[in-house]
């Protein structure tokens, strides 16, 4: 299998369902891989660092009449510099790590009144990606932004919908558009009346001092990866770090477990970028303009980084996963993330005598962002 038939069969249902038997073919291939003269598959973890780390890789920035692309490319997440480090300058204030320390109360508060919900009306059967995993992060960034409690209900499937033009395909998807607007008007309210302090009230001010630092357009696209990207990525995390407790349920979910349910099923699995100019990654020589798939699903599975790498071992020392990606375009709210993870587990384990399988699981039908749609399980109270 080449290069060109791994990347195909990654797009494929079959592949999207089970991507590490195609990471490892990968690697056995080598760390940087062509697919065609102006398009590489990037697998290994120190050639994905350098790129990710690389101000001589971009993120791609063709125009699109899509508006979800349009929206994406007016933020943090799809924008390059000098536009990145203006914009992220005034948004990382936010999540500083003494910032997010801060938010401990807050997220235990919200986890275990969570738990006391699903206390109070347990059942037989109970889909911890809807009861569970995405009523935290939800919580705690809707917190952030001043988004209120009764309008929380609407965010899950607009995100789901407006991720989906992340994914690797140039099909255009006419429901991300349509959750592009439905956001877009959403925020465009809280922008009209922000309220008078968090997040969105000090970005207003920001747009509004009229210093170049912040447009309107870059706003209103800001806010709404703020909200998508806070709780999308931290509900995926939250349902593959459950499922591996299903099946080991041995395991002590601390900080280093997080850490290793990062790496081993990552909820992000690939990201992209294009090289400035002529460049060369492990020796593999990139042309100005190709374009890179970087697999950080693979790179976090490289046997070369990562001894066994199909094992689920928390006790892995120097475990350093590139989930959130490296560099510029870190992840902003990862320390955010990681933090909830590990403030839910281990309450869950205080909590419940026991969290077993209770039907199938649903996986959702994604490349680039991976998790679970459902994830039926039983609880039992301690």
């Amino acid at each position: 299998m080449n290069a060109t038939e791994i990347l195909q069969e990654l797009l494929s249902p079959a592949g999207r369902a089970d991507p590490f038997p195609l990471y490892a073919a990968v690697h056995r291939l080598g760390p940087v891989l062509p697919v065609t003269d102006d398009v590489f598959l990037v697998a290994g973890y120190a050639a994905t660092d350098e790129v990710l780390r690389n101000s001589a890789f971009e993120i791609p920035s063709e125009p699109s009449d899509q508006p979800a692309l349009q929206l994406m490319q007016r933020s943090i997440l799809r924008a390059n510099p000098p536009d990145h480090g203006r914009m992220r300058s005034l948004i990382a204030q936010v999540f500083t790590p003494r910032r997010v320390a801060t938010l401990r109360p807050a997220i235990e508060a919200a986890v275990d009144g969570l738990l006391d919900d699903l206390l109070d009306d347990l059942q037989a059967e109970v889909d911890f990606m809807d009861r569970f995993a995405f009523q935290l992060p939800v919580t705690v960034i809707c917190e952030l932004l001043g988004v209120p409690p009764d309008d929380r209900h609407r965010f899950r499937p607009l995100a789901s919908d407006l991720t989906a033009a992340l994914e690797l395909t140039d099909a255009s998807d006419a429901s991300a558009d349509a959750a592009a607007r439905e956001l877009g008007e959403y925020f465009a309210g809280r922008i009209r009346d922000p309220g008078a302090d968090g997040l969105v009230s000090a970005l207003v001010a920001a747009r509004d001092a009229g210093d170049g630092r912040l447009s309107d357009e870059e706003l209103l696209a800001n806010l709404i990866l703020l909200l998508v990207a806070g709780f999308e990525t931290t509900t995926d995390l939250l349902g593959n770090g459950l499922a591996i407790l299903l099946r080991e349920p041995g395991l002590v979910p601390d900080e280093a477990f997080v850490e290793e349910v990062l790496r081993y099923d990552s909820p992000v699995q690939v990201t992209t970028r294009t090289a400035r100019n002529d460049a060369e990654i492990s020796g593999t020589a990139i042309p100005a303009g190709a374009g890179l798939v970087l697999l950080l699903g693979a790179a976090n599975r490289d046997p070369q980084r990562f001894p066994q790498p199909d094992r689920f071992d928390p006790s892995r020392t120097g475990n350093k996963p590139l989930s959130f990606g490296a560099g510029a375009h870190i992840c902003l709210g990862n320390s955010l993330a990681r933090l909830e993870a590990t403030i839910a587990f281990s309450r869950l384990r205080e909590r419940f005598a026991s969290i077993t399988p209770a039907g199938e699981p649903a996986r959702r039908d994604r490349l680039v962002l991976r998790g679970y749609q459902s994830l039926p399980v039983r609880l039992l109270r301690a």
